[in-house]
């Protein structure tokens, strides 16, 4: 194969798959009904020798637009992440933080567990769930 053909074949197979990435982050994040859940927030769990810690990636989420449960043994954290201001007042020409109404569950031990703390900062929720 030429060098000429093998670079134009290189370049359209990486705008190829760049426009797939697009559509698969697209699906992912589309609007949803009101009332459900559009985006899953990333979380880390860790244990130690008294509790579990629960840190959940939530960028641009006040601690007021969270809510945190465990009900029937899986802990629920769901909120919302609105726009800024800018982007409701302006031209949105890429989205790719998603935005919405969020939740994530998560299954806990089957053990005794109470809540302990919670913080937000720099963007990461921290719960702590002391064992008892």
């Amino acid at each position: 194969m030429p060098t000429r053909d093998l670079e134009a074949w290189m370049w359209s197979e990486a705008v190829r798959m760049l426009d797939r990435a697009e559509r698969m982050q697209r699906r992912m994040f589309r609007p949803g009904p009101p009332r459900r859940p559009q985006w899953e927030p990333p979380v880390d769990v860790y244990e130690t020798a008294d509790a579990f810690w629960v840190v959940a990636a939530l960028p641009g989420v006040s601690a007021d637009n969270v809510a945190v449960e465990i009900a029937e043994g899986v802990l629920v954290i769901a909120g919302e992440r609105r726009m800024p201001e800018p982007a409701q007042r302006g031209v949105v020409h890429r989205v790719e933080i998603p935005h919405g109404r969020f939740e994530r569950r998560l299954a806990l031990p089957e053990r005794a567990l109470e809540f302990a703390g919670r913080e937000l900062v720099d963007g990461c929720l921290f719960l702590k769930l002391k064992k008892v």
